[in-house]
């Protein structure tokens, strides 16, 4: 799995800001390698805060940590640390979008639990894909 590919199956994030902002938005733009890195910082923090709730064990963290070693940092992470920053308050962050996982959930009448949830599982999934180490 190319980490290009690997990035569209690891970065939750941008499936929840997506469904909560855009609507009637037209098709999203392609994502960078720097828009990957910083959208996986982000939800390694939004994993972080979910873990705050008791939502989201430290082997999810840990698995995020080892997707996000397959994504090479850019030469600025300026940006990265930001959105890491947002994501330890349950922001998420993507390409320029920002909704609160509160307001997700609320949108979605869910609470923000089950999306911690949803988002361990689909990084759980996608660390099932490449080889241990």
């Amino acid at each position: 799995m190319t980490p290009r590919n690997l990035l569209a199956a690891l970065v939750a994030t941008p499936l929840l800001a997506g469904a909560a902002l855009a609507q009637d938005a037209p098709a999203a733009p392609q994502m960078s390698m720097e828009d990957a890195y910083a959208a996986a910082q982000n939800q390694l923090g939004v994993l972080e805060y979910c873990q705050t709730k008791a939502t989201v064990g430290n082997e999810v963290i840990a698995t995020q940590t080892r997707l996000m070693g397959m994504i090479p940092p850019p030469s600025d992470t300026t940006e990265a640390i930001d959105a890491y920053q947002k994501g330890k308050t349950g922001t998420v962050s993507s390409m320029g979008q920002e909704v609160a996982l509160a307001d997700v959930a609320q949108q979605r009448s869910t609470s923000e639990e089950s999306l911690c949830q949803q988002m361990a599982q689909l990084v759980t999934q996608a660390g099932e894909q490449i080889p241990p180490g």
